[in-house]
């Protein structure tokens, strides 16, 4: 048995892979040429570089084959490739031809519109409401860019009816944009597409038809010269031969003008450098003279250091004898410092202990000021209410006890009237004048209750309307105050969003909360849940109160905890005191600071310190 090496193997596989990817190319699959002179490599598609010329291409595939980190399947592709351009494809003609179309640069006075610039014809255009509309300039360029003809950009040219079917391809203003425009001209020539090509057919179909922009094509009246002569001007190449010598010249001459001076600059240092040489005595003498100078100034500071230094030391000792006492002394201070600093520790303490205990009786006084002034406002509006209710009353026991003294009188007066006797007329008619007198009292009493009822309902009214204006005018005040306009029954959705923090990710949690808020509004407004209980006190007196045991609120407060519970309960309440039918939200007049109603005089107060603030800035 006979065992083969690992470059054998590699030779035969390498072998292998050639001849059946030089069988894929001879039967045309992968696509090599594109046109004379633009060509790809079917198998590095990916490459930035996707365009070559002939011999590129060949040192392309020669490159691959000789690369060491290149696999066996790479290399046999490229090989197949090589072999299949070296006999398929004629080297030596596409070489020429590639070298012809570089280097041709046409000689004379022949005019170019300058930037170069190519003309592209019969461009299919359709009759799209009321104008012609053609294909875009941008895929005309990748069309061209493709060919290795590598426009810089590609415009329209339009006249009144729209697309005139014409394109201008503008390349760069360099020799290699001359030879691209040349290249495109020749390639359509070569297609029987060119300049003579297109006006001589008689039929044109749907082939394009190009050629380099001449002055001809701009000194025309067409749209295609209108063009031409707003953008661009008519070069020739001994002209701009000419030109590019004249700034060739001009940089030599600047150039030159540079080493003029430069070599003045270069002669004048020399005569520096030969004054300087030429005089090396005296400059030895200068510095042995200096040099001596400085031997005796050493000598004298060296002895005036020694003299100091001896002071210095003798000073030393005494401020070594001097320092030792005072670290003594200074010993004896820290430790009379650490008993302070423990005193002090200790007494800081106790100063700490008492300022804590100090601010938590502040708080508990103010909290008891607080109540003590909340107790005071109920007192208030309670003796202001017995106060009226009182006053009902005595009105209405006055005019019962005169209804009752009317009644008495009539009754006696039925008695004399059936008694009939003449020693009682002198009675009857004093019963009768008196009966006049109280019905009159009593009908003055009735109108004057009913005045006071009307005058009572027309001040309540005046009092709600000013209260409903001062609502409307202070809610568009958008700036935080203490007495301002607060939405009853409306749920705060803060709590809401700092729940759902804690239960869902960052991304679903304000979602979640707006889910959430939305149905518990939802159900605030039903008229059909009402988690409230009577509950009667000590007194016989009853009282709404809420329903801790309701399923949705126990749901609600173990899921998301209690600041959502406690902002739903207070909507609740809200919305049961001030809207229970209609289950609305109701603005309110409100005293943020201290968290009630606030009463009609501070909302005027208010407004009239705004207004004071506002009649001061503008003075």
């Amino acid at each position: 048995m006979t065992y083969r090496s690992e470059k054998d193997i590699i030779e035969t596989e390498l072998e292998y892979y050639e001849y059946k990817y030089y069988n894929e190319l001879k039967k045309g699959r992968p696509k090599v040429k594109f046109s004379d002179l633009v060509y790809r490599c079917p198998y590095c598609p990916g490459k930035c570089k996707q365009d070559y010329l002939f011999k590129e291409l060949l040192q392309h595939a020669s490159a691959v084959i000789t690369s060491r980190s290149r696999s066996i399947k790479e290399k046999a592709r490229h090989l197949a490739l090589e072999r299949y351009m070296r006999k398929y494809l004629d080297v030596r003609v596409h070489s020429e031809l590639a070298t012809k179309t570089e280097c041709s640069k046409p000689h004379g006075d022949q005019g170019f519109v300058y930037p170069w610039k190519g003309i592209i014809a019969n461009i299919k255009t359709e009759w799209i409401d009321g104008k012609d509309v053609g294909e875009s300039g941008t895929r005309l360029r990748e069309v061209l860019s493709r060919k290795g003809f590598n426009p810089v950009r590609v415009h329209p040219i339009w006249n009144r009816w729209g697309h005139s079917g014409f394109v201008i391809a503008e390349f760069k203003s360099d020799w290699a944009g001359f030879n691209n425009a040349m290249s495109m001209e020749k390639s359509f020539e070569l297609d029987h597409c060119g300049k003579r090509d297109y006006y001589a057919a008689t039929n044109l179909g749907d082939k394009l038809f190009g050629w380099m922009a001449h002055k001809d094509d701009y000194d025309s009246n067409v749209p295609i010269g209108v063009f031409l002569r707003k953008s661009a001007g008519v070069k020739t190449i001994s002209g701009k031969e000419a030109e590019e010598q004249r700034q060739a010249s001009t940089l030599v001459s600047n150039l030159t003008n540079t080493l003029e001076v430069q070599s003045l600059h270069l002669k004048q240092i020399e005569n520096e450098y030969q004054e300087i040489s030429a005089s090396p005595n005296k400059l030895i003498g200068q510095k042995e003279d200096k040099l001596k100078a400085y031997n005796e100034e050493m000598k004298k500071m060296q002895q005036n250091t020694r003299d100091h230094l001896d002071k210095i030391f003798i000073e030393h000792e005494k401020v070594t004898l001097h320092l030792e006492a005072q670290k003594k002394r200074l010993e004896q201070h820290e430790k009379q410092l650490q008993q302070r600093e423990a005193q002090n520790e200790t007494d800081r303490r106790k100063l700490h202990d008492e300022k804590k205990m100090n601010e938590r009786a502040a708080v508990e006084q103010k909290k008891a000021d607080e109540n003590f002034l909340k107790l005071t406002e109920e007192q208030k509006k309670e003796k202001e209410k017995l106060l009226r209710k009182t006053i009902r009353l005595e009105k209405k026991l006055a005019k019962q006890a005169l209804e009752l003294e009317v009644e008495r009188m009539r009754g006696a007066l039925q008695v004399m009237k059936h008694m009939g006797d003449d020693g009682y007329f002198e009675m009857k008619k004093k019963i009768i004048e008196d009966l006049n007198e109280k019905e009159k009292a009593l009908d003055h009493m009735e109108q004057l209750n009913l005045a006071l009822i009307i005058k009572e309902r027309k001040t309540n009214d005046e009092l709600q309307e000013a209260r409903k204006e001062l609502i409307d005018g202070l809610r568009e005040v958008t700036a935080r105050a203490n007495i301002g306009v607060k939405r009853m029954g409306e749920l705060d959705i803060k709590p809401f969003r700092t729940a759902t923090k804690r239960k869902f990710p960052q991304e679903e949690a304000a979602e979640k909360a707006m889910v959430l808020c939305s149905q518990w509004e939802d159900y605030l407004r039903d008229p059909s849940w009402h988690p409230f209980k009577i509950i009667i006190d000590a007194g016989g007196f009853s009282e709404e109160v809420m329903n801790e045991e309701d399923e949705k609120l126990k749901n609600l407060k173990n899921e998301f905890g209690d600041e959502v519970y406690a902002a739903v309960t207070t909507a609740l309440k809200e919305v049961n005191e001030y809207n229970p039918s209609g289950r609305y939200i109701v603005p309110e007049l409100w005293n943020f600071k201290e968290g009630r109603k606030a009463t009609l005089k501070e909302g005027v107060l208010h407004i009239l310190e705004k207004w004071r603030l506002l009649k001061q800035r503008s003075r």
